[in-house]
């Protein structure tokens, strides 16, 4: 029964991770049942056992990939320095985006059609983890820890920069002539945030 149970789970590993390649690449609508049972070595009606649509496997797909890119805010915490906790979650966001990037773009092109599929989750999940989060910036506002701001506005600034290397890397590349693999550029783009960022809270 636990073997029958861990192969269940492998497969359904495996169907979000190639799920999350066709999504990515195609769309919603230009992917295929067939393409992604294809991508997971497994049959239509294997597939089909475990999402019993296209839209189920791409809501479940990006759920995984919100609960991915969301869990870094953990980072920042009530008890943290400032400046530390701030340093941790940047990286861990350019890391993201470096060894991520399928993920970030497909939630990128949900939410730039509207998030039809994804609007409960933003409204609910998402909304209460930037909230909590929120609250620990005020507090570190209010304590005189960091330089007064909209906390909205700090997590989407490093949203934004953060994610900008895996939604764009082809522009990122094309100007720059380098990406996130190459480790001294990875370094240079963690650091260069990291300042960029602390210095907008009075922490350079």
């Amino acid at each position: 029964m636990r073997r029958r149970r861990r192969d269940g789970e492998l497969r359904r590993e495996a169907i979000l991770d190639a799920g999350l390649e066709v999504f990515s690449t195609l769309g919603l609508h230009g992917a295929s049942i067939d393409q992604i049972s294809e991508r997971a070595g497994l049959s239509k009606t294997n597939l089909l056992y475990y999402f019993p649509s296209k839209e189920d496997l791409y809501v479940a797909v990006l759920r995984r990939v919100l609960d991915v890119w969301l869990d870094p805010l953990q980072t920042l915490s009530a008890g943290s320095e400032p400046a530390d906790a701030l340093r941790r979650y940047i990286r861990r966001k350019v890391t993201l985006s470096r060894d991520a990037p399928q993920a970030s773009r497909l939630f990128c092109l949900e939410i730039v059609q509207g998030a039809p599929l994804l609007r409960a989750e933003l409204a609910g999940p998402l909304r209460d983890r930037v909230e909590a989060k929120a609250a620990v910036l005020r507090g570190w506002i209010a304590a005189g820890r960091i330089g007064a701001h909209d906390p909205h506005q700090l997590i989407f600034a490093i949203w934004a920069i953060t994610q900008h290397y895996a939604d764009f890397a082809a522009q990122v590349e094309a100007i720059t002539g380098r990406n996130l693999q190459d480790p001294a550029f990875f370094e240079a783009t963690v650091e260069g945030t990291q300042k960029l960022i602390l210095a907008s809270v009075g922490l350079a």
